[in-house]
């Protein structure tokens, strides 16, 4: 057994664990694990929001948006996904990885994709769209998988996976795998701020983040998984995730969750994947982590979850949990409704 922080991270801790030395887990569960080349890396989130007449249009956008992640300098890693939003509009998420923020960049700068996306012509397609981009330092972001091989989402794109490790399977567990947590509390600092635009008015609206916000993914797959397993996951885990999610989505804000969405992995063609993942964003982990050891709608999500965990064969559970720097966060809105990820939130300034 190991630790999940690793050795090239490790540094004097001045800030104490849940845990003492020599604490053994439930169950074994991993980390994705990259060598010290890996300095930051971008997850970007592209948005295309629609009604369901915008259907045709919308997925010829989506389509365009992976397309271009073809270009020189694109994702290492990619899915896509459908949900639909609380104020009914439906909305496709194009989800790119790059271990590598210079490459990010000089993607996004390409006269291919920086025009696309600042054309006039995205105010005149009768859809909307966004784009969420965190780039985490390695300190700042934590993974865990009950699995070992095909790593989704960030652990696509880092080099292996740990052995066991120790500090999971107690509350506060996802904080004591962020390295930064050994001399840091990760505290949010300031407030969301709209510096560009109006999201009553529609167009671009431009949203300042801070420190510290934390975003969470947290996934299931159960293409592989046979009837036992799915109809545990149906059966006994979505009930209360549904329920949950659903909660944050609608009531997260007075608990201090900017944004939630429970989204369906999709084809290049929109249809249903047997995949799905949860987005959520939070003012900080330390919100996130009241809500997870004492809200009721996360307590009997973890409570299934632990009933089930030892039993899993093919049925494939993760989360990624990152917190950034204010410098390090883009929020891009066109022609979103209002409510739609950090306007909701924002402060006009």
């Amino acid at each position: 057994m190991e630790s999940a922080i690793d050795k090239h991270l490790k540094c004097p801790r001045t800030l104490s664990r849940r845990i003492h030395d020599e604490y053994e887990p439930p169950f074994a569960m991993w980390v994705a694990r990259a060598d010290e080349s890996l300095q930051q890396v971008v997850m970007a989130y592209f948005g295309v929001q629609f009604k369901s007449e915008q259907k045709a249009i919308a997925l010829k956008a989506m389509q365009h948006i992976v397309q271009s992640f073809s270009l020189d300098n694109g994702p290492q890693n990619h899915d896509i996904t459908h949900h639909t939003d609380n104020q009914g509009y439906e909305n496709y998420i194009v989800v790119g990885y790059w271990r590598d923020p210079g490459a990010y960049c000089r993607w996004f700068r390409s006269t291919e994709v920086s025009h696309w996306w600042d054309s006039d012509e995205r105010l005149n397609d009768g859809i909307g769209y966004f784009r969420e981009i965190v780039i985490p330092r390695a300190d700042q972001f934590e993974t865990l998988y009950a699995f070992k091989e095909d790593l989704p989402g960030v652990g696509a794109v880092m080099d292996d996976i740990s052995d066991d490790i120790q500090e999971h399977g107690y509350w506060g567990s996802a904080r004591e795998r962020f390295p930064i947590s050994q001399t840091d509390r990760m505290l949010a600092n300031g407030e969301l701020h709209i510096i560009s635009g109006d999201p009553e008015k529609g167009g671009r609206v431009l949203v300042q983040g801070h420190d510290n916000i934390t975003l969470i993914r947290s996934g299931q797959d159960w293409v592989n998984a046979d009837e036992k397993e799915r109809e545990l996951y149906f059966n006994e885990m979505l009930p209360s995730l549904q329920a949950g999610m659903d909660f944050l989505r609608d009531e997260g804000q007075a608990l201090g969750c900017y944004s939630n969405r429970f989204v369906r992995n999709v084809d290049i063609d929109g249809n249903l994947l047997d995949i799905a993942y949860d987005i959520g964003y939070w003012r900080s982990l330390d919100k996130l982590e009241r809500w997870a050891e004492s809200h009721p709608t996360h307590l009997r999500i973890f409570t299934t979850f632990f009933k089930v965990v030892t039993g899993l064969q093919n049925l494939r559970l993760y989360h990624e949990v990152s917190v950034s720097d204010a410098k390090n966060q883009v929020f891009e809105y066109i022609n979103c409704h209002p409510q739609t990820g950090m306007m909701r939130d924002a402060q006009m300034t």
